[in-house]
């Protein structure tokens, strides 16, 4: 199938990255690590918490067998932009069937923090949910049949369930290849997921022509929840674009405003990128450039937004915007 060329895309003008960016990266990891990314983040306990992703094999490692050396860490901070990363590692899977768990999402509910999570393993991709306390001990709650990735809940119940969004690998459907989209399931306890409806589909997303999926998890505001989304757009003229012999896809962020009462409908959605790779460490120098992934969403109070997004695959980075701009953007189209 022959996909339409995407072109240059460029950032939204409401928002703004951090000038201490990355705030987080392998050089500030007291235990071996070589790319330290895709973060999940969350304020628990009247702190910041971040659980990053950690691969840690050697950086040539990384590029011959990158699924073998891979468990999470965690960071706490008072401000949300200097991060005390925490003695060892917080959590890790690894078995006779399971490869690795990666990619955290981080929700608070209800007084625990319940973290999504990716978990590749040898008949497939599962999606995961634990909760903690403290960070140490986790619970697993459940665990999907292959293939599926990308969950993140929402902070509370909507009509007596819980909800998550989350991305099925519908290949043999979708012709084929690469056509991902984001579903939306809900559930009486977090441990069994049903009433699966999709939300929205790669080919809605006009900067997209491979796959979209779910990024941080949704804020509630007045308007709606709002959420981020990866859109993934490919373009085979890129060739090798970072340590890989190639790497053709480009990552992008997007913005939509789900209705309060039923997030199955989608109130609102940005027609461009929020976020899109143009600074050196977006473009250059990562394991895979032009790779920009929001894994956490904080609102403050003062109407600030704090979004965390793994960059080139390599290092964690900060960009913010004010609440009433994202809400502008996506009601506006």
């Amino acid at each position: 199938m022959s996909l339409p060329i995407i072109g240059k895309l460029s950032s939204s003008s409401v928002i703004r990255r951090h000038p201490d960016n990355p705030v987080l990266d392998a050089a500030r990891v007291p235990y071996p690590t070589a790319l330290v990314f895709n973060a999940g983040v969350t304020i628990f306990k009247g702190r910041y918490v971040m659980v990053f992703r950690n691969d840690y094999g050697s950086l040539e490692k990384q590029t011959l067998e990158p699924h073998h050396t891979t468990d999470l860490g965690v960071a706490f901070s008072s401000d949300g932009i200097q991060w005390d990363v925490q003695p060892k590692p917080c959590f890790k899977l690894h078995d006779e069937e399971i490869i690795r768990a990666y990619d955290p999402r981080l929700t608070v509910i209800d007084g625990r923090c319940y973290m999504c999570f990716a978990v590749d393993t040898h008949h497939g991709i599962r999606g995961g949910v634990a909760v903690t306390d403290d960070f140490i001990d986790f619970e697993i709650l459940s665990l999907s049949t292959p293939d599926l990735r990308n969950m993140v809940l929402f902070p509370e119940k909507i009509g007596g369930n819980y909800v998550r969004l989350e991305r099925p690998f519908t290949v043999y459907s979708r012709g084929g290849v690469d056509r991902f989209d984001i579903w939306i399931s809900e559930s009486p306890d977090l441990k069994y997921w049903g009433n699966s409806d999709l939300l929205m589909a790669v080919e809605h997303v006009p900067f997209s022509n491979d796959k979209i999926g779910p990024a941080a998890p949704p804020i509630k505001t007045e308007k709606g929840w709002l959420t981020t989304f990866h859109a993934v757009d490919i373009d085979p003229a890129r060739g090798k674009n970072g340590w890989e012999d190639t790497w053709k896809k480009r990552y992008t962020a997007g913005l939509m405003l789900l209705d309060l009462e039923n997030p199955r409908k989608i109130a609102g959605m940005y027609r461009e990128p929020l976020l899109a790779p143009e600074t050196d460490y977006e473009t250059g120098g990562g394991f895979r450039n032009d790779v920009i992934f929001p894994g956490g969403m904080v609102l403050e109070d003062d109407g600030q937004v704090k979004i965390y997004y793994g960059s080139a695959d390599t290092v964690e980075c900060l960009a913010t915007a004010h609440i009433d701009d994202l809400l502008k953007l996506c009601l506006e189209g």
